[in-house]
């Protein structure tokens, strides 16, 4: 397959459950994906699934919170194999600390890091070689905890808002140059970091479901979609109500975030 010819994505967070379903379900004959994550043998896994479907590709172990070696590689992938579609999905989620303490500094920042200004780097990373083709899409993965913040994650909740309002200003910017944005936010997806989450989790829904429906949304280019429905409905609906009211609803949803062990060691040393 000719790298010109095909439809080229980049996938940020490529190793996590969402990120190697979503992966899985764009592999088909005639796509070339970029997987970005830290850990490289997971990538390479991954590769060779995607390969196995069709597929074509190429793996970077990267942090994304790197600013300069994220920009490097994608201006680099972008000369060789010019970006149709990328997907900023990269992630990290914490809660509050024991006792309903507040959030460790550490954590409250790694997830400022990771989840917004990850985003902003990714997006910024190809926004020029998008511009001078006047053709592309961004697509920003985001959070229904974006759209109403969670009382025992609040970090977590505010970067997935600031995630929304910055889909929504570059929707504006970049739509006169050909180049279309689509703000997505899931609820709960059975992923590792779902398993962390202890407390309720309606409608949560395998990643293989939440991917076909991602999928599905980012063809269609939507510029919102926002699922399960009936939950994001009744979040749209709570949040017409007076916040006293919809502070009671939340109560519903208090939950203790287990510590990342990817950063536990990290955090106890």
């Amino acid at each position: 397959m000719k790298a010109s010819a095909a439809k080229v994505i980049v996938l940020t967070g490529a190793s996590g459950g969402i990120g190697q379903a979503l992966a899985k379900e764009f592999a088909n004959p005639g796509v070339f994906l970029a997987l970005i994550a830290r850990d490289e043998n997971r990538l390479q896994a991954l590769l060779d699934d995607v390969r196995a479907q069709g597929a074509e590709g190429e793996v970077a172990a990267i942090d994304i919170r790197d600013r300069k070696c994220l920009h490097d590689y994608l201006q680099d992938l972008d000369q060789r194999h010019p970006i149709d579609i990328i997907v900023a999905n990269a992630g990290v989620t914490a809660g509050l600390g024991p006792g309903r303490s507040r959030e460790s500094d550490e954590d409250s920042d790694r997830q400022i890091e990771v989840n917004y200004r990850g985003v902003v780097n990714s997006v910024t990373g190809v926004a020029d070689g998008m511009q001078a083709r006047r053709r592309g899409q961004v697509v920003l993965i985001s959070s229904l905890a974006g759209m109403r913040p969670l009382p025992d994650m609040p970090s977590y909740s505010a970067t997935k808002a600031a995630v929304i309002a910055y889909g929504h200003s570059l929707r504006g910017w970049l739509k006169p140059f050909g180049i279309s944005v689509t703000i997505i936010c899931p609820g709960f997806v059975t992923t590792p970091m779902s398993a962390r989450h202890q407390g309720a989790k309606p409608f949560e829904m395998p990643a293989e479901k939440a991917a076909k429906l991602m999928r599905s949304a980012i063809e269609k280019r939507k510029a919102f979609y926002a699922f399960p429905f009936l939950l994001a409905l009744g979040i749209r609906l709570q949040n017409l109500l007076p916040p006293i009211l919809g502070d009671l609803f939340m109560g519903g949803f208090e939950a203790e975030i287990e510590q990342d062990p990817r950063y536990k060691q990290r955090a106890d040393s």
